[in-house]
């Protein structure tokens, strides 16, 4: 039977002088597979990358392709192709003669290598750009070269290190569509470094969450996005990110169904833009004042700063007519306990799920008609 894992990393540490950038990572990456490995700069995403090439070398652990330990192997032998955020492509050949090169490198018979090039043309929609130079090539173009290149080589694992950084917003979200279909359509093991959550989300089939060196969470994105393991988790997946409210700026009336806390050991209560009710102040919501509005077409952001100063970004559906609400209002807040997530204020770590689903709504909420029609006052907190 055949193994169902393609890459398979253990203990894998590296350094560079004082500074750790990788700590005992152990992860698998099954065959097949679109794995993201997401984090902010410095994070050691890239770092990782290379070590699996074999452009690095680890200061500790192993690291096994499709059951073969790699290690002592020179990135030629370990069986990878590679797609770079420079595109790397030679400006004096052809689109042809740079997809062809690395096939002619290994002396690849010339019937074999014309019929190889021709299926990546036809797959990454490069007909009739064969003799074009990279010069007279956008971006978009120059990147799909770079895939082609990828894909001739006949591999069936694909390392991406921030491919799409260079285009603009528009011409990243095609291409974005372009390499998954591609991804799926050839049945690739692909492993795909980013920093941007948009990216990693919208594409990979798992994602390996990386701060300082370790691997924070590894899962679906679903799984990251409902339910992180941490307060960096939490706030790094999601855009806008979740809330972070301290125990002590929530009512009691929100705290429905979370365990007491002991006095050493505050939480923190982590809510989701789009799941904050606005309604009018009150006794058992939190209150703040609207600092601004922001119209996105379906949708809309309505920014709220309580008086304890906890800054909260809310994600409204047009139809809910928050288009009424205007600067300085007074607004009451909420959200029901089945969409709270409770972390550990110290450790960062989550303290519990969120609440069942079917977990009552407090009737203190009862009285309480939501988006209703306030009138536009200037009141202080």
């Amino acid at each position: 039977m055949l193994d169902p894992t393609a890459v398979s990393l253990r203990g894998l540490s590296k350094s560079w002088g004082a500074h750790q950038v990788l700590r005992e990572i152990d992860l698998d990456v099954q065959r097949g597979q679109f794995t993201a490995l997401l984090g902010p700069s410095g994070c050691g995403k890239s770092t990782l990358l290379r070590v699996i090439a074999g452009l690095e070398t680890a200061d500790a652990g192993s690291v096994a392709i499709d059951g073969r330990d790699v290690g002592p192997l020179p990135p030629a032998e370990r069986n990878l192709s590679m797609v770079f955020q420079s595109y790397a492509l030679f400006p004096h050949l052809s689109v042809a003669q740079n997809i062809a090169f690395g096939l002619q490198v290994r002396r690849v018979a010339r019937v074999e290598r014309e019929r190889r090039v021709a299926d990546a043309l036809a797959i990454t929609g490069l007909v009739g750009l064969e003799a074009r130079k990279p010069a007279a090539l956008s971006g978009g173009q120059r990147q799909r070269v770079a895939l082609a290149r990828a894909i001739v080589a006949g591999h069936s694992l694909c390392l991406m290190d921030e491919p799409l950084s260079n285009l603009d917003a528009k011409l990243r979200h095609s291409v974005r569509l372009e390499i998954r279909a591609l991804q799926r359509q050839l049945g690739m093991t692909v492993i795909y470094v980013t920093h941007d959550q948009t990216e990693a989300m919208g594409m990979a089939d798992r994602i390996v969450l990386m701060n300082g060196g370790q691997v924070e969470q590894s899962g679906t994105p679903a799984e990251l996005y409902r339910t992180p393991r941490s307060t960096f988790v939490a706030s790094f997946i999601g855009s806008p990110p979740m809330a972070l409210l301290p125990e002590a700026s929530v009512p009691a009336a929100l705290r429905v169904g979370a365990r007491a806390s002991p006095a050493a050991s505050p939480r923190l209560f982590g809510v989701r833009p789009e799941d904050f009710e606005i309604t009018a102040p009150g006794e058992h919501v939190m209150r703040g004042v609207v600092t601004g509005v922001e119209f996105q077409g379906a949708e809309s952001y309505i920014y709220v700063t309580t008086p304890q100063d906890d800054r909260i970004i809310v994600r409204a559906d047009q139809r809910d007519r928050m288009e009424a609400l205007a600067e300085n209002q007074m607004v009451g807040l909420m959200w029901r306990p089945s969409v709270c997530h409770v972390f550990d204020s110290a450790s960062g770590q989550r303290e519990a799920p969120a609440l069942s689903l079917a977990t009552p709504r407090s009737p203190a909420f009862g009285a309480l008609p939501l988006f209703p029609k306030i009138h536009h006052t200037r009141p202080s907190c």
